[in-house]
């Protein structure tokens, strides 16, 4: 077992390394008993504590963070022009239940970390807050994006899979198990408080230096592809489309350089 999987109790009389599923899990229960949103109240929710549980300790590990990070969009436009021409259902899939899990811890673990940075800063341009979606909205969307990931897990894994139960589960009740992941991070957690103002700044400036980079690959594939079918068919409609695809790369890249040859 590697160690970045394992923690150790304290106290405890003995110093031996337990999974850290277990403290996920073992945190879980607890909000849920302090919040009075015990489990199997309503219906039986066992199952989504384990999911859960099972994806708080995956983000711990670097690698999940590789794997999901091409499906992840912070932008409900985006998620869709990905998939308006796909008729991929493991794709759809995939893509709505990695935004619907990243959107749950989001505002469940980490609650908006951008919030505790100084006035002044990027993060708080004036721009930039008149365009962040409410709280609500921002529930709202989760709550969507677990439907949707519902309804193409039953194409996926069949109607009676006990992926699909979780996921209609946690869209229903989506604000019921944003409280009892608020409680826990401000009881066990509590990780904006043990990040300076500094680091915070640091892990979104990489993020978002990171989506960045993201999407000036994308454009420049996307402007090889058309470059090469306007020199095929020499369409005066691809040419517009380039020159357009130009100007935004060059908002991404100021040295990018390239001059349209004449027709």
């Amino acid at each position: 077992m590697e160690l970045r999987a394992s923690y150790i109790e304290l106290p405890a009389g003995r110093r031996d390394l337990r999974p850290t599923y277990h403290f996920m899990m073992k945190c879980l229960l607890y909000s849920r008993m302090e919040t009075g949103l015990i489990s199997n109240q309503d219906f039986y929710d066992e199952d989504v504590n384990v999911y859960i549980a099972h994806l708080l300790d995956s983000m711990i590990q670097p690698d999940r963070f590789e794997q999901a990070r091409r499906f992840l969009s912070p932008y409900d436009t985006e998620v869709f022009r990905r998939l308006a021409n796909s008729k991929d259902a493991r794709l759809k899939y995939t893509l709505y239940k990695t935004n619907a899990d990243f959107l749950l811890i989001s505002l469940g673990i980490f609650d908006n970390p951008d919030a505790a940075l100084p006035e002044g800063t990027p993060s708080h341009s004036q721009a930039r807050d008149a365009l962040r979606p409410t709280e609500e909205a921002t529930i709202g969307r989760g709550r969507t994006y677990y439907r949707f990931a519902y309804t193409y897990s039953q194409m996926v894994h069949g109607r009676n899979a006990g992926i699909s139960e979780v996921l209609e589960k946690l869209s229903t009740n989506f604000d019921k198990y944003l409280r009892i992941l608020t409680h826990m991070r401000g009881e066990y957690l509590d990780l904006l408080k043990r990040l300076s103002t500094g680091e915070i700044y640091h892990l979104e400036r990489v993020a978002n230096e990171e989506q960045r980079a993201e999407s000036l690959k994308d454009k420049q594939d996307q402007f090889l592809d058309l470059y090469l079918e306007w020199k095929r068919t020499g369409a005066e409609n691809v040419r517009e489309r380039i020159l357009r695809l130009v100007r935004e790369i060059r908002d991404l890249d100021p040295n990018f350089r390239f001059e349209m040859p004449r027709p």
